[in-house]
């Protein structure tokens, strides 16, 4: 991959990392005993706790957000290991069979750690 490629490549991670951290913020903070963590932000918990459906609402609105922030934790994570391996020399290697990475692939994904014939299909939630 030419000098070129690597900087376009960088800058859509840049981009897609400062994404990444606007939506964990709308869900979630940072935990802090691990700052490489998010954890689920508080849910407005001003209900009637009388009313067992409000509150199962509730609890449900916090499993949910529990959910998107793990997914976006994971998005993040991969984001942040592309940039590592760009520092590295890494970058655009498949991970399983050490060839490059389709540039298509990189386009549709910045962050992918697998060329088209090795990538698993989207975990099911």
């Amino acid at each position: 991959m030419n000098k070129r490629d690597l900087e376009y490549f960088k800058k859509k991670l840049e981009k897609e990392k400062i994404l990444l951290e606007e939506e964990l913020k709308t869900i979630g903070r940072v935990n802090p005993a691990n700052p490489n963590e998010w954890q689920p932000g508080p849910v407005n918990m001003d209900i009637d706790t009388a009313d067992e459906n409000e509150v199962a609402d509730k609890f449900e609105e916090y499993e949910e957000n529990n959910v998107i922030l793990e997914q976006l934790e994971t998005q993040m994570k991969d984001v942040q290991a592309a940039l590592a391996k760009m520092e590295s020399g890494a970058y655009g290697i498949c991970e399983i069979s050490g060839e490059p990475i389709e540039k298509e692939r990189l386009e549709a994904n910045p962050a992918a750690r697998t060329s088209i014939k090795h990538m698993r299909p989207p975990q099911q939630v």
